[in-house]
């Protein structure tokens, strides 16, 4: 049962005010700072004294001693894990840690956490204890701390991508971006160079994964502070290339710059030399790169640009994306997926880094971070959503003209003949403007009509948008803000932004999708805290219609939740004074909604009345003086109707509209005439609740009435009602007692029992003396008079029995006493007494004991003893009685709030020790001697249940010495095992010498005794029956063993509360001021923190050991306790250290033969949820595999899951870290041991632990040992079981470590396991990570090489790169096709100097480079490569000396041909892969790797019979082998190598010979393994024959097949290369462009069209002048913003498609006639080429597209083609161009327009406009939009019909953001032509040009409408009542296009009618209607506006 929040509002109550305040120590007192302060809040907040800070210190200092000590002694864990967890719980305590001792203290951290090899448990806590330590930014900063990058990136970069022999995924990656991403701004400014020099050449065109692994590094580790140098260069990246993860992770990091650097001083270059350079790492520089472009000679003012931080360029880019993000597919489906169809290219290890943010709350942040007044403002809007500023436009409107036609009038220009104005923006704000824009041309998308996926993106974007305006302005109000005052946000960007927002927050509003609601009514809250005179009004309107069921239920749910959002603006004074006057009437209407017929709409109206019940007070404002007068209400029939209220009229002066000022007066006055109704409201609620209890279904066995949800409900009203009784004046809360009590006393109801209780309890909380004065008297005459007369007489334990009728008045009077159980001492003992002896049912006697603990908790417990919205004294102040509606919604400073709390007096505890003495024991005797009986043991259970913090808990010395002994910690000295030393919590009884101490302990020991005889007794029973006894004993030695301390004031459970209440609470961000109730949460939260450190540790003695026993047999029990023991032994765990190794010998014994299955799978389900040490992992091992002598499946299934659990927690041992010195970690342990003033006793220590270390490692790898050994036996034995050989084969897998050489017996199971039919693919996982740990530990120089796998390859070279250029680029580039000379390739370099730009390339020695590392963008300023194998001598002549047996042991299996034959038939088992096997080709690449060509030979028989063999399944496997081979031989002696390619070379020509369609993916897999990272010249004869295969095939060839065979191999081999591909790019290109038109092969174009693709994206070349970072960091902020630096308009193909374009017109004369015209050049080379400009627009580089598809944008003469173009031209729209582009672009979309005989062209391509336009409109000019616009009002006067209409649709879209004069300009040429359109006879020949003039009239007419959907414009009702109406019978189309422009109004506008109806007259009312085909629509809607009369709803205007 929950402890009640408030318990009684008595000041004088004894144990409350009579006890003098809590003492507190002078140095909390007297400490300065405001960390200093909230400790003092803290400490003022509880009931008693906490320590002395100084003494709090002394502990700091012990915990961090200890923590250096460990670290010193490479105790990670256990000893680092202890006491790094004892700082967890120091820092819930909320005192702060000194500054120099938080430095010291992070600074550690971070170098342990950087420390190679340690183990991911002691990573994770690290990267916790980091960020809580460096997470406040006031708190530290880098003049405070500095730290060095690079030891993290080197562990990232290293960890990040895998080889392909590297199968164990782990963490390190995400721990290690982790903590870079909390720790970058402690990075010195100065490394930005560094950084990027390291960063930027990573990157390569043809690997996305490169890109975003650079991109990722940049963004995580460059320091935000001066972004100056690298933010253009970051800005140029992002425009090249197209990938949603890389726009997201940009955003991020964007959002974080501009919050930021609004404080100007942020990025002060001369702050960089004021910070000291102290913590670089060994390998760290610091280039100093030419920065001239930068200095300026005056004061720094910030990196400020035209908006923002942000050039206008990149904010309109900025703003494209933004569109892109909301993901509105418009017509256009796909044009948003080229982003994500990049993504497809990257690598799943990208995925292992920290996820960036959501990119809404990242665009938000930037928009609103971005905001200043930099603009020339334009004049105030007053419409209800304003738009945003016209651009300069011009008017000139030509009338027709004689020898000019219809379309030249239409398309007249619109800015002609006046010079261009200043460019003005909406509140002097470009990034507001813009914004605008953006809301103004998404606004449809908001329309619950119109609602899909895309408008949860929307809504959350408006909700960050206001979130984050709301966090900028109030920062911006503190006297401590640094963003200079002409910066700063102004009241106009506050009011237009609301205005803004307006309009699409209420449309989307209601919303069917919840997440789009939730995000709305977050909105609502802030814009109704910013401006909730713009925002109150509007709900208010729209309250009215929903909340009198006018309209569906959906939205009166939602606007009740809307209601709930702006509920500050209705109660909060502060927020909006005159809001207060309309609460009482919305609740009135709210009433109904208390409905059990309705669960969602009483949700929604419950939480209402409780978000505004606890900030008002209930009362009678004109009632509250001297002579207050008792209200009295008669109680009745609970009545579902609303009751009526009777207004006092204000005097007639008063004005109720909202648009009328109003004093503070004058508001209150109309307050307090609305409060009269204060009672009657508080009465028909409290009806309406007592009719909700009335109705629900019958209660069950559980006390539940009905499911879950009825249950919710119940708990829903109470809690609203509870806050409405807390804040009730006197007279009001005498007549809700009074009610309640006349319906408690008259009442018995079996389905509201435990309503009634939640019921009483709400009153009683609020006034406990009055409550009990009313109930106690009645309820015990009741109980009395009921157990008299038999009630609860019928003896029942089950739990599932249902109460009988005859005991439901029991029943209802014990859970009316229960709700307020307080002191009335005699009469409640001596009903106890009458209780415990009467009571025989299970819900008798159940409710009787929660009597019980509910007094008890009630009087021993510490808690607060109120929650009213104001402090006690003013609460009784005569002021706040009279004006207390001047307090609603009071906020509190933490120092201001002052609280009352219960903490047990002398008398309550005397009272409940004579409960224990005269109730308790008694029943406890009687227990003693009648074990099992399960009413008794309820009672006791109960009582204990209710005194977890009467005594506080003293463990003897000599229990916490014998507990110490059987810690589950093994092998650590004591001083390393973390004591816990109580502090103050609130204990009543805390000295162990005192007698009512003493006593409480005996007795409670006497229960635990009790409970353990009791235990015994029904174990030996054993019969079914005693379930329910032994249930019942169980639940009570979870009461004796757990509740205790925070058992009842859960630390989790109040910290989340207090969270969700913070949440609720907050009205912006950084909130310093909340209401009273958070701060009594808050003090409750911190209460449980003291009592959760107070129960980390609890007393083991004897007693505790025999109840976890007796816990470990019920858990193996045969009945249906065994889930409940199991959880209790897991819980136990966490508060008695040595549980689990108490545990495990009963549990291993349960696994032996002959054990009852039932309790076997009680074991084995209790052993698979513990984990255990590594060194007691032997006997579990044994057990476990014990078990498969019992055969039954359930057995089986409880082994696998055990199994598997500790599979996942049984990590590779490896203990080469404690090898490792790092001298920084050594630093910074002697730093912090030099603070805390450490003495010699100090080194002792840490030398003890030292020892103990080395001892425990010793014991862990006996322990290991010993455990291989068990498997190795295990896994040999031929009766194990396939699934047991499965375990064991992962097991030895997982025991392979790279500090110690592995067994040869276990290397010779692991290799005959590799061809088992089951174990196979963990057996050869396990020979490969054999293979890589004898290389590892060959070739490591130490053991950080060890633990990072780092080789150092004796053929690995380095040479400098001094002077690159882009020639020497290409140089090096053309190397690759040049074969190798071996003999020059085997030496070193003969020049002794670094590799220079100029050098020749026959100058140095070729080289060998399987990856290529930079070059792309920049090169590093060295490269590595290798040299070729000797001729004769092997290159590792001799693995180690250590892993010779192992290496022997390989040998002797490998060699024998039985080996390879066996492993064949498991490599050609039939199965439905297409590929080779990764793990088959690795396994055997690993064998010839160590071995050589040794087991060739035994091989090689095998091998060439599976070549021979045409089978799939054959040829999989010899795919398998060679690939393997050849992979494996890349470091083997060239005289072997030649020998392989000898014997190879004969069997090329079948490798690569015809293929089946089966067996071709196969081979294609083969080649893209074996070239994978590969230098091409290492397989030159293979190189040599794909390429000769390529020049030579014919494409004509009648056989396609063939052909494609040759294509599909070329393509594995140049996409495997990548950019080494390069210089046979130029030969392939042209032999391709050479074939386009004489290939009739459609598949053998597709590979062509990949082919181009690809080399466009292989000869992407950026252009700095020079390949360096330096020059391209430095061109890309020099050189102008149109300059292609990046060369993504790489124009490779330019030249051929302009040749193409000449073609097409010869082309399209020779097209074949007819169904034959597919098969025409034209067609072919069409459809080819629009493959491949598809390919380009889905691939990272698509910007490259634009140069080829504007010359080819007609190709649409046949369907497909047509088809394939539109997709193309589609796609297209959602690829942001780049700006010199957007021009040209429109320009050919114009062309098409204004030139295409074809109609279809036109109506096709119209919709692109639309599309292209909604895509791209941020970076569209404004010129060009005019002239877009003037394009498309052309095609109005088309002679087809679809395309008039098609063009009016594209010019609605376009007019929304279009120049609001432009608007009215066309307005007026369309009116013009209208009047000037008469229609002559249909027989006239002029007849369908003038009914094609009328339609193009009238469709720009209706364009205009439909241009603005939610608001009407000043000009739109004439327009609409007297231009359309008159053409609603015109002949057609006329009349359908008015009619469908009428039913579009109709439907955009009926959420709002209520506002738009008021820019009609009556008569233009009339005619609408008439225009809509009857006036019933709009007649509703008039009567929906004038429903509410002023005596109604007095306070909002609905004239019409």
């Amino acid at each position: 049962m929950d402890i009640p929040d408030v318990s009684t509002l008595v000041l004088n109550e004894p144990g409350s005010s009579a006890r003098p305040a809590p003492s507190i120590s002078d140095d909390i007192l007297g400490g300065e700072g405001r960390y200093m302060e909230k400790l003092r809040n803290y400490a003022e907040s509880l009931p008693y004294s906490i320590e002395p800070y100084s003494k709090m210190l002394e502990l700091l200092d012990l915990i961090i001693l200890r923590i250096a000590q460990c670290v010193e002694a490479k105790d990670y864990d256990p000893g680092l894990l202890q006491w790094d967890s004892m700082l967890t719980y120091w820092s819930m305590l909320k005192y702060p840690i000194p500054k120099e001792k938080r430095i010291a203290l992070a600074k550690l951290y971070f170098h342990v956490c950087t420390t190679p090899g340690l183990p991911y448990n002691v990573i994770a806590a690290g990267c916790d204890a980091l960020h809580m330590l460096m997470r406040s930014k006031k708190k530290l900063s880098i003049d405070d701390v500095r730290l060095p990058w690079k030891p993290i990136f080197n562990i990232l970069s290293k960890d990040l991508f895998l080889t392909r022999r590297q199968f164990e995924i782990s963490q390190t990656s995400w721990y290690m971006g982790y903590i870079a991403e909390n720790v970058r701004r402690f990075f010195h400014p100065s490394a930005i160079d560094e950084m990027l020099a390291t960063f930027l050449p990573m990157m390569r065109a043809t690997s996305l994964s490169t890109m975003l692994a650079s991109q990722y590094y940049m963004l995580t580790f460059l320091p935000m502070s001066h972004p100056q140098s690298y933010l253009p260069m970051l800005f140029r990246l992002w425009e090249s290339i197209n990938s949603y993860m890389f726009d997201e992770r940009m955003l991020h990091f964007f959002s974080k710059l501009t919050e930021m650097h609004v404080d100007s001083t942020v990025s002060d270059p001369g702050r960089i030399e004021s910070i000291p350079d102290d913590a670089r790492s060994e390998d760290e520089g610091r280039p100093q790169w030419e920065k001239k472009d930068l200095e300026s000679k005056w004061k720094w003012s910030g990196i400020y640009s035209d908006v923002g931080i942000f050039t206008e360029h990149n904010w309109n880019f900025i703003m494209s994306k933004c569109l892109v993000s909301m993901e509105i597919p418009l017509a256009d489906t796909g044009s948003l997926t080229t982003g994500p169809s990049a993504d497809n290219q990257a690598g799943f290890e990208i995925n292992r880094l920290p996820k960036p943010n959501w990119r809404i709350p990242s665009l938000a942040r930037i928009i609103v971070y971005s905001m200043a007044p930099d603009g020339v403002p334009s004049p105030n809007s007053a419409a209800p959503t304003p738009t945003f500023t016209p651009f300069a436009s011009r008017s000139a409107t030509p009338l027709p003209q004689v020898n000019g036609g219809l379309g030249d009038y239409l398309s007249a220009s619109l800015a002609r003949g006046i010079h261009s104005k200043a460019k003005m923006y909406l509140a002097g704000c470009k990034a507001l403007d813009s914004l605008v824009k953006m809301i103004a041309s998404t606004e449809g998308f908001f329309h619950p009509t119109n609602s899909g996926s895309w408008t949860a993106d929307l809504s959350a974007f408006i909700k960050h948008v206001v979130y984050e305006f709301n966090k900028r302005w109030y920062e911006e109000q503190d006297i401590e803000c640094k963003t200079p005052l002409h910066r700063r946000l102004t009241k106009d960007m506050k009011r237009e932004l609301v205005k803004s927002l307006r309009t699409v927050t209420l449309l989307a509003m209601f919303s069917p999708d919840s997440t789009t609601v939730s995000n709305i009514q977050s909105c609502l809250k802030s814009m109704s805290v910013m401006e909730p005179d713009l925002i109150l009004p509007p709900i208010l309107e729209r309250a009215g219609p929903a909340l009198e069921a006018v309209v569906e239920t959906q939205r009166t749910i939602a606007i009740i939740k809307a209601l709930g959002a702006v509920a500050p603006a209705l109660v909060c004074r502060h927020v909006y004074y005159g809001g207060a006057k309309h609460l009482l009437p919305i609740m009135e209407l709210l009433l109904p909604g208390i409905d059990l017929n309705d669960p969602p709409k009483t949700f929604c109206t419950t939480a209402f009345i409780v978000e505004i019940a606890q900030y008002i007070k209930f009362a009678e404002m004109s009632r509250e003086d001297n002579n207050v007068m008792p209200i009295d209400v008669d109680m009745g029939r609970a009545a579902a109707d609303v009751p009526a209220l009777e207004i006092t009229s204000l005097p007639s002066t008063f004005d109720f509209s909202e648009d009328v000022p109003r004093t503070k007066e004058e508001e209150d006055a109309i307050l307090k005439n609305v409060s009269e109704g204060f009672a009657d409201w508080v009465a028909a609620f409290l009806r309406r609740v007592i009719l909700l209890f009335e109705n629900l279904p019958e209660e069950g066995a559980n006390g539940s009435a009905g499911g879950t949800t009825e249950v919710q409900l119940v708990d829903s009203v109470c809690g609203a009602f509870s806050q409405i009784c807390v804040h009730l004046s006197e007279p009001l809360y005498d007549m809700v007692l009074n009610m309640v009590f006349d319906y408690a006393s008259g009442n018995v109801r079996t389905n509201a029992v435990r309503a009634i209780h939640s019921l009483v309890e709400c009153v009683a909380n609020a006034n406990q003396a009055k409550t009990l004065a009313k109930f106690v008297p009645y309820c015990d005459r009741n109980i009395r008079a009921e157990l008299e007369h038999g009630a609860s007489s019928l003896r029942t334990t089950s739990s599932s029995s249902v109460p009988l009728p005859s005991d439901a008045t029991l029943h209802w009077n014990l859970a009316i006493l229960r709700a307020m159980a307080l002191p009335y001492r005699e009469q409640l003992i001596a009903l106890f007494k009458l209780l415990h002896q009467k009571t025989f049912s299970k819900r008798g006697f159940s409710s009787s004991g929660k009597l019980v603990c509910s007094t008890l908790l009630t009087l021993t417990h510490t808690y607060p003893l109120e929650n009213k919205f104001v402090n006690p004294d003013e609460w009784s102040s005569e002021d706040f009685k009279r004006n207390h509606y001047k307090y609603w919604g009071k906020l509190y400073k933490p120092e201001d709030v002052k609280l009352l709390w219960h903490v047990p007096s002398t008398e309550e505890i005397d009272f409940t020790l004579q409960i224990f003495r005269e109730v308790v024991e008694p029943v406890l005797e009687t227990l003693e001697g009648l074990i099992g009986s399960g009413k008794h043991l309820s009672f006791v259970r109960n009582a204990f249940s209710g005194i977890p913090t009467l005594v506080k808990e003293v463990i003897p010395q000599e229990e916490m010495q014998s507990a110490a002994e059987t810690s589950d910690i093994l092998h650590e000295i004591p001083e390393m095992i973390a004591p816990v030393e109580p502090l103050n919590a609130g204990f009543a009884l805390e000295d162990p010498s005192d007698p009512r101490h003493q006593y409480m302990t005996t007795v409670k020991r006497r229960f635990g005794h009790f409970l353990h005889r009791a235990s015994q007794t029904l174990r030996q029973q054993g019969e079914e029956n005693t379930v329910d006894a032994v249930h019942m004993l169980i639940r009570s030695i979870r009461t004796y063993m757990l509740e205790y301390g925070d058992s009842r004031d859960n630390y989790y459970l109040h910290h989340e509360r207090y969270t969700n209440e913070m949440n609720v609470a907050r009205h912006y961000a950084n909130q310093k001021v909340w209401p009273r109730a958070l701060y009594v949460r808050r003090a409750r939260y911190y209460h449980s923190a003291r009592l959760r450190w107070n129960s980390i540790e609890r007393r083991r003695s004897s007693l505790e050991d025999h109840l976890i026993d007796d816990l470990v047999e019920w858990a193996m029990w045969n009945y249906v306790t065994g889930m409940t023991s199991q959880t209790l032994l897991d819980n136990l765990c966490s508060s008695f250290d040595g549980v689990r190794r108490r545990c495990l010998p009963k549990l291993y014994k349960a696994l032996e033969p002959g054990t009852e299955d039932d309790r076997m799978k009680g074991a084995l389900w209790t052993l698979n949820s513990n984990v255990f040490d590594p060194t007691l992992a032997t006997e579990l091992i044994q057990r476990l595999f014990d078990c498969q002598h019992n055969e039954r499946p359930s057995i089986q299934e409880y082994v696998s899951a055990l199994a598997e659990t500790c599979l996942n927690s049984f990590g590779e041992p490896c203990y080469t870290m404690y090898q490792i010195d790092i001298p920084r970690v050594s630093r910074a342990v002697e730093d912090l041991k030099r603070l805390l003033q450490a003495g010699h006793e100090s080194e002792l220590t840490v030398q003890r632990c030292t020892v103990q270390r080395v001892e425990r490692l010793k014991l862990t790898d006996a322990a290991i040992a010993e455990t291989t050994r068990v498997l190795l036996d295990i896994a040999s034995s031929p009766k194990i079981h396939w699934r047991y050989a499965i375990i064991a084969v992962r097991c030895l897998r997982t025991l392979i470590r790279r500090d110690s050489p592995m067994l040869p017996s276990q290397v010779r199971l692991l290799l005959e396991k590799t061809h088992d039919a089951h174990s196979s693919i963990y057996a050869q996982r396990a020979v490969m990570k054999i293979s890589r740990y004898i290389k590892l530990r060959t070739l490591a120089h130490g053991p950080v090489d060890l633990v990072m796998e780092q080789n150092h390859n004796p053929l690995r070279r380095t040479v400098e790169i001094k002077e690159p250029s882009h020639s020497f680029t290409s140089q090096w580039m053309a190397e690759f096709k040049v074969p190798v000379d071996t003999q020059r390739a085997q030496r070193e370099p003969s020049v002794k100097r670094p590799y220079r730009s100029d050098d020749p390339l026959t100058q140095f020695n070729r080289m060998i480079r399987d990856k290529i590392s930079s070059g792309w963008i920049a090169w590093k300023d060295t490269t590595d490569y290798f040299l070729l194998p000797d001729t004769h001598h092997s290159t590792f002549p001799s693995w180690e000396e250590e892993s010779q047996p192992a290496v022997s042991a390989i040998r002797t299996m490998v060699t024998d041909e039985s080996y390879w034959k066996n492993l064949s038939t498991h490599y050609s088992a039939e199965n439905h892969s297409d590929d080779i096997s990764q793990d088959n080709a690795s396994c055997v690449k690993s064998i010839f790797q160590l071995l050589e060509d040794e087991p060739f030979e035994a091989l090689r028989s095998t091998l060439e019979t599976l070549l021979a063999d045409k089978d799939k399944n054959k040829q999989r496997a010899a795919a398998d082998f060679l690939a393997g081979l050849f992979a494996g031989s890349k470091h083997w002696p060239l005289e072997k190598q030649a020998k392989l390619w000898e014997w190879f070379k004969p069997h090329m020509h079948t490798v690569f010979g015809p293929k089946s369609n089966d067996t071709l993916p196969i081979w294609t897999s083969f080649l893209e393994y074996v070239f994978f990272n590969k230098d091409p010249r290492r397989l030159q004869p293979m190189v040599d024959h794909i390429v000769d295969d390529f020049k030579n095939v014919d494409f004509n060839g009648e056989s396609t097949h063939e052909i494609v065979e040759v294509l599909c191999f070329f393509r594995a081999f140049y996409e495997e290369l990548g950019l080494k591909f390069v210089p046979w790019v130029e030969e392939t290109v042209t032999r391709c462009w050479e074939e386009l038109s004489r290939t009739e092969h459609d598949d053998v174009l597709a590979y062509f069209s990949e082919i181009l693709t690809f080399s466009g994206k292989a000869l992407w070349r950026p252009n700095p002048s020079v390949p360096k970072a330096e020059v391209f960091v430095r061109e890309c902020r020099t050189l102008p913003s149109d300059y292609d630096i990046m060369g993504i308009r790489s124009k490779y193909h330019e030249t051929r498609v302009l040749k193409l374009v000449d073609e097409f017109p010869l082309w399209r004369d020779r097209r074949l006639p007819g169904a034959r015209a597919f098969l025409s050049t034209y067609d072919r080379v069409g459809v080819l080429v629009c493959k491949w400009l598809l390919e380009i627009v889905h691939d990272t580089n698509s910007i490259t597209a634009f140069d080829y598809i504007l010359p080819l944008m007609v190709i649409n003469d046949n369907d497909d083609l047509a088809r394939r173009a539109q997709v193309l031209l589609v796609r297209m729209c959602g690829v942001t161009i780049p700006r010199p582009l957007i021009n040209p672009v429109l320009d050919a979309i114009f062309s098409a327009i204004q030139t295409s005989p074809s109609w279809r062209v036109r109506l096709k391509v119209l919709p692109l406009v639309q599309v292209f336009y909604f895509r791209q409109f941020p970076v569209i000019s404004d010129a060009k939009i005019i002239e877009l616009v003037e394009v498309v009002c052309r095609c109005l006067d088309d002679e087809v019909v679809e395309v008039r209409e098609m063009a009016a649709t594209t010019l609605s879209g376009i007019l929304r953001l279009s120049p609001r004069r432009s608007v009215l300009q066309l307005r007026d040429r369309f009116i013009r032509l209208l009047k000037n359109s008469s229609l002559p006879d249909r027989k006239s020949p002029a007849y369908n040009s003038a009914l094609r003039q009328r339609h193009a009239a009238i469709l720009g007419i209706c364009a205009l409408v439909d241009s603005f959907p939610y608001t009407v414009e000043r000009w739109m009702p004439d327009l609409l009542t007297n231009v359309l109406a008159e053409h609603t019978y015109d002949p057609i189309p006329i009349s359908t296009t008015v009619r469908k422009c009428a039913s579009n109004f109709k439907k955009t506008h009926q959420d709002t009618w209520h506002e738009d109806c008021k820019r009609f007259t009556e008569s233009q009312l009339a005619a609408l209607s008439t225009l809509l085909t009857g006036s019933s629509y709009f007649t509703s809607l008039w009567n929906v506006s004038t429903l509410y009369s002023p005596l109604q709803f007095p306070f909002t205007s609905y004239t019409v």
